[in-house]
C-alpha cells in the first residue's frame, strides 16, 4: 500500500473532506459521551439548542465566531503561502494593545474618525509582529513556526507588564485590567440590547476581502503559487520574499483585528484573558475551511456553536463542557487526514 499523487481532485472530494472530519469528531465524542453515562443524542440536541435554539444563542454564537473569523483567515492567508503563523494569539493582542492605548481618550475624536483610525492601528501592530519572523525567516532560513509561536508568550508578559503599569486602570479595584474605552471609540451594536456588534460584519467583509484578493487579483495568484513551489515561482520571475512580506502583512493584520473587536466591540477594555486562545483556534478554523475564505466564516461559526452549545448543555446533562474542545481537537486531526487523501489516494500492491 502506498500513497500516490492525484493529477485531478474530484469536486466531490472538496466537500466530502470536511463532512467526513466533521462526522468523525461526532463520533469519537459520541463514543466519550457514552462512556460518562449520557445519551450522545439528548447531548447532542442540547448543544444544538444551546447554540442555535433561540435569538439569544444565535446572536451569542455568532458574537463568539466573530474573532474566530478573523484569526481563521489570519492562519488561512498565511498557510496558503506555506507561511506558518502560529503567533495569532501574539497579533491579537497587539491589536487589543492599541486600541486600549488609544481609545481610553488618548484622541478625543468622534466616532467616524476614532473607529477607523483603531482598527488602522491595531492592524498595522499585528502585521509589524509577524513582519519580524517572516523576515527572519526570508533573510536567514529562521523556523517561523518556532519564532511566532514563542512571540505568543513575549506579547503575554508583555501585555501582563502593561497591565499592571501603564495601562492599568486605577478605578479597577488593584484587578490587572486596563481603562474602559470612551463611548466614541465602541462599535455600535447590530441589534440594540444583544451583544453583537459591528464586528461581525467587519469580518464578513474582510472574507469577501480575501476571497477577492486570492482569486481576483496578481497578488492572490502569487500567493498560491508561491505556497505550490517557492523554488518553481522563483523561476518564474516572482519575488518570493517580497510575496511573503506581503502575505505576513495582511496575516498579522487580520489576527489583529480580532483583538481590535474584542476590545471596542465585547469587552471594553484590556485583559490578560481577553482570548481563551482564539489565535490558536484559527488554525482549526483554518483547516477546517480548508484555507477558503468564505468557508472560513461557516467553519468559525462551527466552532463558536460547539463552544456556546457546550456550555449550555454542562448545566442541563452534567457532561463536562471540555466535550466540545475534545470535539474542535478530533475536527482537526480528521480534517488533516481527509485533506491528506484530497491529494493522494492509496494504491493497492
Amino acid at each position: 500500500m502506498r500513497l500516490e499523487p492525484r493529477l485531478e481532485t474530484p469536486v466531490i472530494l472538496w466537500f466530502a473532506a470536511p463532512a467526513v472530519a466533521i462526522g468523525a469528531s461526532l463520533l469519537i465524542a459520541a463514543l466519550l459521551v457514552m462512556w460518562s453515562g449520557a445519551d450522545p443524542f439528548g447531548v447532542f440536541g442540547l448543544v444544538i439548542k444551546g447554540a442555535l435554539g433561540s435569538q439569544f444563542a444565535l446572536f451569542e454564537t455568532l458574537t463568539r465566531a466573530t474573532p474566530l473569523i478573523f484569526t481563521g483567515l489570519a492562519a488561512a492567508v498565511a498557510f496558503r503561502a506555506r507561511l506558518w503563523n502560529i503567533g495569532g494569539e501574539a497579533q491579537f493582542y497587539g491589536g487589543a494593545i492599541m486600541a486600549a492605548l488609544f481609545g481610553t481618550g488618548l484622541l478625543p475624536f468622534p466616532s467616524p474618525i476614532l473607529i477607523p483610525i483603531l482598527l488602522i492601528a491595531g492592524a498595522l501592530a499585528g502585521a509589524l509582529l509577524l513582519l519580524g519572523p517572516t523576515l527572519m525567516k526570508t533573510r536567514f532560513g529562521v523556523d517561523e513556526v518556532v519564532t511566532t509561536l514563542l512571540l505568543n508568550f513575549i506579547i503575554l508578559l508583555f501585555v501582563s507588564f502593561l497591565l499592571e503599569g501603564p495601562l492599568k486602570d486605577p478605578m479597577g479595584m488593584g484587578w490587572p485590567q486596563s481603562r474602559k474605552v470612551i463611548e466614541a471609540a465602541q462599535l455600535p451594536k447590530i441589534i440594540a440590547g444583544k451583544r453583537l456588534h459591528l464586528g461581525f460584519a467587519l469580518a464578513l467583509a474582510m472574507a469577501a476581502l480575501v476571497w477577492f484578493i486570492n482569486t481576483r487579483t496578481i497578488h492572490g495568484y502569487e500567493m498560491r503559487a508561491v505556497g505550490f513551489n517557492a523554488r518553481a515561482a522563483r523561476f518564474a520571475g516572482m519575488k518570493v520574499d517580497w510575496v511573503m512580506v506581503k502575505v505576513a502583512l495582511l496575516s498579522g493584520g487580520l489576527a489583529a483585528l480580532a483583538g481590535v473587536s474584542e476590545v471596542i466591540g465585547l469587552k471594553g477594555n484590556l485583559t490578560l484573558d481577553l482570548s481563551p486562545g482564539f489565535g490558536y483556534a484559527g488554525i482549526v478554523v483554518a483547516m477546517l475551511a480548508m484555507l477558503h475564505p468564505l468557508g472560513v466564516v461557516a467553519a468559525a461559526i462551527f466552532v463558536a456553536a460547539m463552544f456556546v452549545g457546550a456550555d449550555a448543555m454542562s448545566r442541563q446533562a452534567g457532561v463536562p463542557s471540555y466535550i466540545a474542545q475534545v470535539m474542535v481537537a478530533t475536527a482537526l486531526l480528521t480534517m488533516v487526514v481527509a485533506m491528506l487523501f484530497t491529494r493522494f489516494r492509496l494504491r493497492w500492491k
